[in-house]
């Protein structure tokens, strides 16, 4: 027998209530997600955990960018703590400061009427 998991979109706060680059964390089916709200308007949402400090402290990082080897530009955010630094697109470590790759869950975001909205799998 095998488990399936559904997916839906969770109102998680207004737009308003996100302030340009920086961070703020919410709690969905007891998981942290850290949400960024960028300065060309766009919303991003990653795990809220840091899987080299082993903190729940990524919505406390700071907001960038990073040139890609590729060319393009990812907006990123680092950690508070030992500045590794992920793509808020995808998850993807772009800085690991020495270290092993580490990626972070990163979901999917809508804005829908000023209200922000993730879209979650339940388990």
């Amino acid at each position: 027998m095998t488990a399936t998991s559904t997916a839906r979109w969770v109102r998680v706060c207004r737009l308003s209530d996100l302030d340009v680059e920086r961070g703020r964390a919410a709690l969905i089916g007891g998981v942290q997600i850290a949400l960024f709200r960028l300065a060309d308007g766009t919303v991003r949402a990653v795990s809220n955990y840091d899987p080299y400090s082993d903190a729940h402290v990524l919505s406390r990082g700071i907001v960038g960018s990073k040139l890609l080897v590729d060319g393009s530009e990812a907006p990123t955010i680092a950690s508070p703590l030992h500045k590794q630094a992920w793509d808020l697109r995808t998850g993807a470590v772009v800085e690991a400061q020495g270290k092993d790759d580490r990626p972070i869950p990163a979901y999917p975001v809508a804005v829908d009427d000023g209200e922000v909205m993730i879209r979650w799998k339940d388990d």
